[in-house]
């Protein structure tokens, strides 16, 4: 029983990763080689996106 939930969609995780660069590895060899940089640029990037989303008015609460 695990207590995780995703807090990211998946279309959202490969959209990033297409944008960093690393889609190719994410499909080609899994999350799993993706280096830790990388793991934190994407965070970096969806962060950025949740907080222009906020300032937009475009994330909705649920």
């Amino acid at each position: 029983m695990s207590g995780r939930h995703g807090i990211m969609s998946d279309a959202l995780k490969y959209e990033l990763a297409k944008e960093l660069g690393v889609l190719e590895t994410v499909q080609k060899d899994g999350w799993g080689d993706v280096s830790s940089r990388n793991c934190g640029n994407l965070v970096r990037l969806a962060i950025a996106r949740a907080e222009q989303a906020m300032a937009d008015g475009t994330l909705l609460n649920k």
